[in-house]
């Protein structure tokens, strides 16, 4: 009997495979290119001991802290040590953010899309779609495990070698089977995938907020928390690997518990109930903008949060910039000298590009909404009324734009009354705003590029996530990993005068402005034009 329930499982893992191949590849791809291109970069940067000692006494801030976490090899900052201790976390994240994504794909959006039934329609096992996704992500972590590892090694760099390398790796890889067991929960217990992703999302979120509490404190709280439990590695330092068998061994019971719900789990059904309606719409839920807003609520007002969150988190830095960095001349590599202009004043158009760019992922995800609801058939209820394909689209549009300035708002203001209770003279709030709202351009061209993609090639829509990370990349580390200018040149952002420490170029701004009205009205005339997708 237990056979039976996983009947057939290697099929649809070969299935799942030849369907997430290039998706995969690229994942891990981008994942080992960032980390070595960065510990290269580290490398470079801080070649002498004394440097590393520098930036090591700029860890010792609290908000550094809460924000990387603790390091034990602060006395003797190695390359290694800096390494994992500045990049383990967030590419932790990373690797989370793929697991979630991956499991919530194979589980609950194709249970909701109606795949799952067809898949079940055949002589397949109750469990099987649930362990082929099982395992092809852990297999995906493992493969990410070697690669690093392998690849991290390979550089040669002082103090990182094989055993931290492949500590490193498995930190990493841990993260990412845990976050897999914890969104295949959810995928039982939620009754779609907005509630999958969501939740598992949540408990991302809440897992780094309990680290940095953890860490700021006494660390007891850190152990709660998988990604407290990666850092409790200290990798490249001591190399503990201790905490990788706990997070494997949670993860392992976790996993059952998943098999367990999905056993007696009836398909398209969850354990949390969906709450009931209202028996008659709004009449906002009955205009297509005011649905644009509903089916996306919980996932904006998550944003939301997360952007104050993220701008509070910057703004608690700004106290202690100064005194932290005025006599260390690494940070030239990524805050240009300015005469004239406090540290501080330098270092806000870097938190207003990181802010910016954090902003644009949801506004760009709002259109691309429409293109999973078109998927799944919804649009063509929805065009079947008197309702024009330019207002569908128009209501996606307006929900985009106005997200991009609302996040960028919420991040500001949460930047500006952290620093206000950290500085002594704090930067004034109509300063902060000209340098955030200077970048609207860069994320409505973004906007225009989604919209054209979604109305002129809806297949090639994932090239805007890679057109965003390389932009990213090459804005935000461009000065770390020395490249050249013309490179930042070939991204939106890159052409962002630096407020309050460069002048405002009007031409510039309005040429973004002109190119986003261009991408967006070409994309509006394809989707009036081409096929609704079934």
């Amino acid at each position: 009997m237990s056979k039976q329930l996983f009947k057939h499982a290697g099929i649809l893992v070969r299935f799942q495979l030849r369907q997430d191949r290039l998706r995969i590849v690229i994942w891990i791809i981008a994942l080992v290119l960032i980390t070595c291109s960065t510990a290269s970069a580290f490398s470079n940067l801080y070649k002498t001991t004394e440097e590393r000692q520098a930036i090591a006494q700029t860890m010792l801030n609290p908000a550094m802290t809460a924000m990387v976490g603790p390091s034990e090899g602060l006395d003797n900052y190695t390359n290694g040590a800096m390494m994992a201790h500045q990049m383990l976390l967030f590419t932790a994240i990373a690797v989370a953010i793929m697991s979630i994504l991956l499991v919530a794909k194979h589980t609950r959006t194709e249970e909701e899309d109606g795949q799952m039934e067809m898949v079940r329609a055949l002589p397949v096992g109750r469990l099987s779609n649930l362990s082929a996704t099982v395992l092809v992500v852990i297999g995906t972590n493992i493969l990410l495990v070697f690669i690093m590892a392998f690849a991290m090694y390979v550089l040669k760099l002082d103090s990182i070698d094989l055993q931290g390398s492949l500590l490193y790796g498995a930190a990493l890889g841990g993260t990412g089977i845990f976050f897999a067991a914890i969104t295949a929960i959810f995928a039982q217990l939620s009754e779609n995938s907005r509630g999958t992703i969501g939740l598992s999302f949540a408990v991302l979120v809440l897992a780094y907020l309990i680290r940095a509490i953890g860490d700021v404190g006494s660390g007891t709280l850190s152990w709660f928390s998988p990604l407290g439990m990666i850092i409790k590695t200290e990798t490249y330092v001591y190399n503990y690997w201790s905490p990788i068998l706990l997070l494997l061994g949670l993860a392992f019971l976790l996993m059952i518990l998943a098999f367990y719900l999905n056993s007696i789990r009836d398909l398209d059904a969850g354990f949390l109930p969906a709450k009931p309606g209202k028996i008659h719409a709004s009449n906002l839920l009955q205009s297509p903008i005011g649905l644009a807003l509903r089916i996306q609520r919980t996932g904006l007002i998550a944003w939301a949060i997360g952007m104050f969150i993220l701008g509070a988190s910057y703004g608690s830095v700004l106290g202690d910039l100064e005194s932290f960095y005025k006599d260390i001349d690494i940070m030239d590599a990524l805050i240009k000298p300015m005469e004239g202009f406090s540290l501080t004043e330098q270092f806000i158009p870097v938190l207003m590009m990181i802010m910016a760019m954090f902003s644009t992922i949801p506004a760009i995800m709002t259109i691309f909404k429409l293109k999973s609801e078109e998927k799944k058939n919804h649009t063509e209820h929805l065009l079947s009324r008197a309702v024009s394909r330019t207002k569908v689209m128009g209501s996606y549009f307006v929900v985009s734009m106005v997200i991009s300035l609302g996040m960028l708002l919420l991040a500001i203001i949460g930047l500006w009354s952290a620093g206000l209770a950290v500085m002594a003279d704090a930067i004034s709030i109509s300063t902060i705003l000209e340098s955030a709202l200077v970048y609207l351009p860069a994320m409505w061209m973004m906007i225009g590029l989604a919209v054209l993609l979604v109305g002129l090639f809806p297949q090639f829509t994932g090239f805007t996530w890679a057109y965003f990370v390389y932009s990213f990349i090459v804005v935000y580390l461009g000065g770390l990993l020395q490249l050249p200018d013309w490179v930042s040149k070939l991204t939106p952002f890159g052409h962002i005068p630096r407020i309050p420490v460069e002048e405002m170029n009007v031409m510039t701004l309005s040429m973004l402005i002109v190119i986003a009205m261009v991408l967006t009205i070409v994309g509006f005339v394809s989707y009036n034009r081409r096929d609704i997708l079934g």
